[in-house]
């Protein structure tokens, strides 16, 4: 179901950049991100709970418009264009926020999917044990 989520995140996240004006599409793609990041670390390391992987992600996008501030980013970009949409190309302070936001609605997401995950998941007292195992 990540591995789902992931995807539509990324499809949100893209659309927003490609259909909205610049002033809404930056943002909305920038808290996307964040959302997306949450998502995979979820998806790298399933058992985590949904708080510690919104920390995380956050973390890793601080981290990321941190690393912006070196002028590293930019120059990749230039050599690999794709480069431009993991790590971007120029601090900016604002983008921070989002960040901050999107972490959240990942958090919120990640919640909402292992709860989803535990509706459809047996129950632990309606399994069978093997017969070595019961006492008779």
């Amino acid at each position: 179901m990540a591995g789902v989520a992931a995807a539509l995140v990324v499809v949100a996240g893209l659309g927003a950049r490609a259909a909205l004006p610049p002033a809404l599409g930056g943002p909305a793609g920038d808290a996307l991100y964040a959302t997306l990041v949450v998502v995979l670390v979820v998806l790298l390391r399933p058992r985590t709970a949904p708080a510690v992987a919104a920390a995380v992600g956050l973390a890793l996008c601080v981290a990321v418009e941190l690393f912006q501030l070196t002028g590293v980013p930019a120059t990749l970009a230039d050599r690999w264009p794709l480069a431009r949409l993991v790590l971007g190309t120029t601090f900016g302070a604002p983008d921070l926020l989002r960040y901050a936001a999107g972490a959240a609605a990942g958090w919120v997401l990640c919640a909402g999917l292992r709860a989803a995950g535990r509706r459809r998941a047996p129950s632990s007292g309606t399994r069978l044990r093997p017969a070595r195992d019961r006492q008779t």
